[in-house]
């Protein structure tokens, strides 16, 4: 793996840093993020940085997201983000038994929805392609659904499938503490480790 030089752009890696670490009302603007975000994009492009899927492997939480085609245009951050409420916590999970997969969940309350799936990792691009085959809902810790969830790519001939027709994260940064990566839609976001 190569790392991001610390002398390359320092500011974006202080910044996205704050924005995982500070306390609610020492964290970075949601501008300030978003720009980060888009600088670690950048950096991680020229210098074809590459992880191994297993720095991946784990439980993450939501933290910042910015929807849809935020990108740099004369060195600026075009695009709006913000923190995700922790009172809803969302968060996605890589796990790698016999083969990849991913499930995703979010909470209200006491009430969970989680989706979980196969995926394939393309390290050398950092791609991550993934498609949701399951769904389960949970109230007060006890499942009350558990079934098929439709999908677009069928689980018997995912690893067949092309990525174009799949969704997926590309990771641009990834730290033992935060990871982040843009996903098909546009979006980019950041993601905290669970402890």
């Amino acid at each position: 793996m190569t790392a991001i030089a610390s002398t390359d752009s320092p500011d974006f890696m202080a910044t996205l840093t704050a924005a995982v670490k500070s306390k609610k009302s020492d964290r970075p603007s949601t501008s300030a993020v978003v720009l980060a975000l888009l600088q670690a994009e950048k950096a991680a492009k020229q210098q074809r940085i590459v992880y191994s899927v297993d720095r991946l492997l784990g439980t993450w939480q939501l933290w910042f997201t910015a929807p849809r085609k935020a990108h740099l245009q004369n060195g600026q951050a075009l695009g709006k983000g913000f923190y995700i409420p922790q009172i809803t916590p969302a968060q996605i999970s890589f796990i790698n038994q016999d083969k990849l997969s991913i499930s995703n969940q979010i909470q209200l309350g006491s009430l969970i929805f989680k989706l979980t799936g196969p995926a394939k990792y393309l390290g050398k691009k950092n791609l991550l392609a993934f498609d949701f085959t399951w769904m389960q809902l949970s109230l007060f810790g006890r499942t009350i659904y558990s079934g098929k969830f439709r999908t677009k790519a069928r689980t018997t001939d995912f690893f067949e499938q092309p990525i174009a027709k799949l969704p997926f994260f590309a990771f641009f940064l990834v730290t033992e503490d935060f990871i982040a990566a843009r996903g098909r839609g546009g979006g980019i976001a950041i993601w905290v480790r669970n402890k």
